[in-house]
């Protein structure tokens, strides 16, 4: 055999072997309670320094801050309770998933409703070793917007020398290309979301839809459909194989053209969390169109935080 034959067979098996198939299996369904036996909740302090108290999982239970029904699951904030000034920031929730999903994995989450208000910052996305070494085993974030403003942003925060190309194929707007959280402000690459259905208020008053993001070695993507459109019928029905294939273009689609996904990503963890203010929410507050100062709302105003929750119909993992 010639030598040049023998390497094109060492080509083609390299990449044999870090292709992935768009077909995947189901490997969990979280719904209702699945959500509270599946995930931890997480009494820790904010790393984004909001004006939040996350409770732990009696407190969230007893304060009806986490519930569970046969088909749903709600995740919200305290809106009964005014704030001490010098106390603790607004009673939320933080919910961490007790299994890791790694490379060749798809998430899919059919959301009937998200927080939203002046001063929210909700979030539902993934961290790597259950953020012990962040950002060294990667963030990925799938739903993301502050106080209301603009649509969902999907970002991927990095160790250094990750980047993305400026020009791909994605329907959304690509903002930041470094993904290195040392650069930028922790910006991430983000990616703009140009449906208005897919970020809070506009997003609840349409009943919702559905996420999906899909991580390999060689790309990450994030999907948005907003319910009453035109869904690939194996995300609408839940369905226990899916092939990504057949979804059509992503909003966002990070490829690994400049950047080791491998080596940037490890086994991810999914959150789920509502904070208040902090390091962007707060930073943008008084351009955002709300009154007052951003902590002095969150203290002062609880029953404005009634809408501010998550309600969950599924979240199914394939792998």
């Amino acid at each position: 055999m010639s030598t040049s034959s023998t390497w094109s067979l060492k080509f083609l098996f390299v990449f044999a072997s870090t292709a992935w198939a768009a077909t995947y299996t189901v490997s969990e369904t979280y719904v209702g309670q699945d959500f509270l036996n599946g995930f931890t909740v997480q009494n820790i302090p904010d790393p984004t320094n909001g004006r939040v108290n996350y409770v732990d999982a009696a407190t969230a239970a007893n304060d009806n801050l986490t519930f569970a029904s046969s088909t749903n699951f709600v995740a919200r904030a305290d809106f009964t309770t005014v704030l001490n000034p010098s106390g603790p920031g607004r009673n939320s929730v933080r919910l961490m998933s007790n299994k890791q999903y790694g490379l060749g994995s798809v998430l899919v989450a059919n959301l009937k409703h998200m927080p939203e208000g002046c001063g929210t910052w909700p979030a539902f996305w993934t961290v790597g070793n259950q953020g012990n070494d962040w950002p060294n085993s990667g963030e990925i974030d799938i739903i993301e917007g502050v106080n209301n403003v603009g649509t969902n942003q999907g970002t991927l925060h990095t160790s250094p020398d990750c980047t993305m190309p400026a020009s791909r194929t994605e329907t959304g707007t690509a903002l930041q290309s470094d993904c290195n959280t040392a650069v930028n402000g922790n910006a991430g690459c983000g990616v703009s979301f140009n449906d208005p259905r897919s970020f809070g208020p506009t997003f609840n008053s349409n009943d919702g839809g559905w996420y999906a993001m899909e991580l390999t070695d060689g790309f990450v993507k994030i999907w948005f459909w907003a319910r009453g459109t035109s869904v690939p019928s194996d995300v609408s029905s839940d369905s226990s194989t899916i092939d990504t294939d057949n979804w059509g273009t992503p909003v966002a689609y990070f490829p690994n053209t400049s950047c080791s996904l491998s080596s940037h990503f490890g086994p991810q963890n999914i959150i789920i969390n509502l904070t208040f203010c902090g390091d962007w929410a707060g930073a943008v507050y008084s351009s955002s169109g709300c009154p007052s100062t951003c902590v002095d709302y969150v203290n002062n105003n609880p029953a404005d935080f009634e809408n501010a929750y998550f309600d969950f119909i599924s979240l199914t993992a394939y792998t």
